[in-house]
């Protein structure tokens, strides 16, 4: 997200986290946009996230400081030792993979004792927001013990077919590009619509 009035609309729903990317390449880069004031508004009881692809350790703690976040999510190719650096230095971390095939999850063993949670992604060159799925029955591949972020094309009419989904280390939802009016600005109706929706069903379970 980059833009305050819709980053306040977004926070009277009071998502367990709100994220901003900094990855220049992407159509969401929020880096010459955002201010660390405007993050400053957000609840504390919601955690900030900043996106990174492939920046190095000392860009990630800068830019950290700098704003303020709670969490990185990393999205490139960064090693167990630099989230075992990132994560000793107080930030919550997150490492995205790509399940494309069974070879994924063994991929994440080498992170187990240094992420907090994992993310897994549809596999894209754009390193995510392409709008798209992917095959969510590899997910039963996983036998990690770290807690999972689900993403990758979620849409509002994917409630049904997230809620079948048995997996003890799904913990929730990275919702954006379906959510969207266009790049970074969030539809705050639908997003209402959806949470509602998911709560209610969770609750019945």
């Amino acid at each position: 997200m980059r833009h305050a009035d819709n980053i306040a609309q977004l926070s009277l729903l009071k998502p367990d986290y709100i994220g901003f990317i900094f990855y220049e390449k992407s159509l969401r880069f929020a880096g010459e946009t955002i201010s660390p004031q405007l993050l400053e508004t957000i609840p504390k009881s919601i955690k900030k996230v900043g996106v990174f692809v492939n920046a190095d350790e000392k860009e990630v703690l800068n830019t950290s400081r700098y704003f303020g976040l709670d969490v990185v999510q990393l999205h490139g190719q960064e090693s167990s030792e630099m989230c075992a650096s990132l994560k000793s230095s107080g930030l919550e971390v997150w490492k995205v993979f790509h399940p494309n095939h069974e070879e994924t999850f063994p991929q994440t063993e080498q992170y187990e004792k240094v992420c907090d949670f994992f993310l897994f992604d549809t596999p894209s060159a754009q390193h995510g927001g392409t709008g798209q799925k992917f095959d969510w029955s590899f997910l039963q591949e996983y036998k990690g013990g770290v807690p999972f972020f689900l993403s990758g094309g979620i849409g509002s009419e994917d409630l049904d077919e997230v809620l079948k989904i048995n997996h003890p280390k799904l913990i929730g939802l990275d919702l954006n590009s379906r959510f969207e009016t266009e790049p970074a600005l969030k539809d705050i109706p639908l997003l209402q619509k959806f949470m509602a929706e998911l709560t209610t069903s969770l609750k019945k379970d």
